[in-house]
């Protein structure tokens, strides 16, 4: 019995790994890999050993998802995070006693100002608001640049 012969014949019937076939006849395993890949046995094998691979994978996947428990975070980010939206939602809230201070307003609204002559802070002309949106605010801030769309916190 020739190198190939015996190399197929410890694959095929014998099972064992390529690594093994080349140790044990003494030639490396990319030749080993060549004489398989010569036979005509090795599409159907191929195709058999990963078919019982992804029928391994599925049984495995559903056994771990049955018994995984996610680890609890220690991190407080979510708490955190509820309370600014507790505090934003009090801030721009009709239904609260808080109320909303101009330079907050103005932040939420500032395509709705620009700075007059003397530098304070203007409500654009014609725009129709109630009687509690400030006209005018002499504070020295700073206002977004009208290069996007802003959304407006009025209504």
């Amino acid at each position: 019995m020739n190198k190939k012969e015996k190399i197929l014949k410890m694959y095929y019937e014998e099972h064992q790994k390529q690594k093994d076939i080349a140790t044990r006849i003494k030639v490396t395993q990319s030749y080993v890999s060549q004489v398989i890949k010569t036979d005509k046995r090795y599409n159907s094998n191929k195709e058999t050993k990963h078919k019982a691979s992804m029928v391994r994978k599925t049984t495995y996947n559903k056994e771990y998802y049955k018994t995984y428990k996610r680890p609890k975070k220690d991190d407080n980010s979510y708490q955190e995070m509820q309370a600014q939206l507790e505090k934003d939602i009090a801030e721009l809230s009709y239904y609260h006693s808080y109320n909303m201070s101009d330079y907050n307003f103005i932040k939420c609204n500032s395509s709705a100002y620009h700075r007059n002559s003397k530098g304070n802070l203007s409500l654009v002309n014609g725009l129709t608001v109630g009687f509690d949106v400030p006209r005018t605010v002499n504070m020295n801030i700073k206002v977004p640049t009208q290069k996007y769309k802003h959304r407006f916190c009025m209504s």
